[in-house]
């Protein structure tokens, strides 16, 4: 009885000790959060530095501390996991970027912002899917199936445009944040569509009518996720109408409207659609339907809550992914031939920028000779910020590549860990390095 009493206490104590640890870890991850948006403030007026650049040096700078004080065993607070990138995380992003979006620009532009995002990824997935299977045979990096490799096409066509649109005014240019903005939304979700159909069908053996299946189960989920969207935003507006909740209470109008922004997500996510698509369109009919059936305080409300739930989320996301690019579990893989993984991140770097040029540029062409006036034309200048902009790989690329390659944040093949460290060099080379800020400046100035 007392061996028994004094193992419970045993268990007991080192769950305690656990808590304990996460507990700590939370609060240095919530004072990094701080760190960030301080930080942030203070380099307001730098446009050469944005907050997302801010939070991955941020995250790489405490990922190399907690690697020194941890004697090489971890270098991050928080193990990665791709729920609670996808269920929580991205939500409030996606639906505040529908939510806030100027509306009359986003649709007199849409036949080009889904041309750009939905068949621009296609073309783009496809040139980096075969020249992955071109290129990958040659380096000793482990044997992919076909699979793999289109899995490789989508996680390298989700594109990143926040730096961008952080240097881009929709005042100032309209057209042009209109369609990097748009073409940024529609990409990410056409990207996890396609990657979530690739996951679903048995590519072993493709033939003509496996390829039309795949691509015909494209379009229907992109298709079903927006009318998803805009039955949650509309079925909102008419409850909170009918009911007319403020009279009582703003927070119910205030609860409600994120609750079925949020459920509008789980249901796509429930029924094997595109969340990310749904929450986008349920964002901007909330914007244009239920948010003038609210009262004045609920407006002001849930416009300032939607956006900093945006803004911790975003800065929650680039911070982990700094401290996740120095993980020394899936770089020891790679020690021993660091030379395959320089050459895996400059194939792919190089693909991605083939990949951009091969639709932005036709595309740009064929939507200019349905545009009428000179100043509603796509300028070359304005197609090489397309192209720049889409350049950047973010979460969306980094969360795809855990989900296809990692078990839980950890991953116990050496060719898994050279994908997983050759998305995060890719991700930190096309934010930092490649940064659109130079290029935004002479094109633009």
């Amino acid at each position: 009885m007392a061996s028994q009493f004094g193992s419970m206490l045993t268990r007991l104590g080192n769950l305690s000790t656990s808590d304990h640890a996460s507990v700590v870890s939370i609060n240095l991850f919530v004072a990094l959060l701080c760190g960030c948006i301080v930080i942030g403030h203070l380099l307001e007026e730098n446009r050469w530095v944005n907050e997302s650049i801010t939070a991955l040096v941020i995250g790489v700078c405490t990922g190399v501390v907690i690697l020194l004080t941890s004697g090489g065993r971890s270098s991050h607070l928080l193990v990665f996991s791709e729920d609670l990138f996808f269920i929580y995380l991205l939500p409030p992003i996606i639906f505040n970027a529908g939510f806030q979006v100027k509306k009359k620009q986003f649709f007199r532009n849409f036949i080009t912002i889904m041309l750009f995002g939905a068949v621009g990824t296609l073309i783009s997935c496809g040139i980096i899917t075969s020249g992955v299977m071109q290129f990958f045979s040659k380096l000793d990096i482990g044997s992919f199936d076909i699979g793999d490799y289109l899995a490789i096409g989508a996680i390298f066509s989700a594109t990143d445009s926040v730096c961008t649109l952080q240097v881009l005014n929709q005042d100032e240019t309209p057209l042009l944040y209109s369609l990097v903005f748009g073409e940024g939304v529609v990409n990410d979700a056409a990207s996890v569509v396609l990657f979530n159909a690739i996951q679903s069908f048995d590519l072993t053996h493709t033939n003509l009518r496996i390829a039309l299946q795949f691509i015909g189960n494209f379009f229907y989920l992109f298709f079903t996720s927006t009318m998803l969207g805009v039955v949650a935003g509309l079925l909102s507006a008419y409850i909170i109408k009918t009911l007319y909740f403020g009279r009582h209470s703003t927070d119910r109008e205030v609860a409600l409207m994120m609750l079925m922004a949020y459920l509008s997500y789980i249901l796509a996510e429930l029924f094997y659609l595109s969340g990310i698509l749904t929450v986008f369109f349920c964002g901007i009919v909330m914007s244009h339907y239920t948010w003038h059936n609210v009262t004045e305080s609920s407006r002001v409300t849930t416009k300032h809550a939607f956006a900093t739930l945006s803004f911790v989320a975003e800065i929650f996301i680039f911070l982990y992914v700094g401290m996740d690019a120095l993980d020394i579990e899936k770089w020891r893989f790679v020690s021993n031939t660091p030379g395959t993984s320089v050459a895996v991140s400059s194939i792919l770097i190089g693909l991605v920028l083939v990949g951009r040029a091969a639709f932005v540029f036709p595309l740009s062409f064929l939507s200019n000779l349905a545009r009428k006036t000179p100043t509603e034309k796509i300028t070359f200048r304005q197609q090489v910020i397309i192209w720049w902009a889409g350049l950047m790989r973010g979460a969306v690329s980094m969360a795809l590549a855990y989900n296809q390659f990692a078990r839980s944040g950890h991953t116990q093949l050496r060719s898994n860990a050279i994908m997983i460290t050759s998305t995060i060099t890719v991700v930190l080379f096309s934010t930092v390095v490649s940064s659109p800020v130079c290029l935004t400046k002479y094109c633009l100035y």
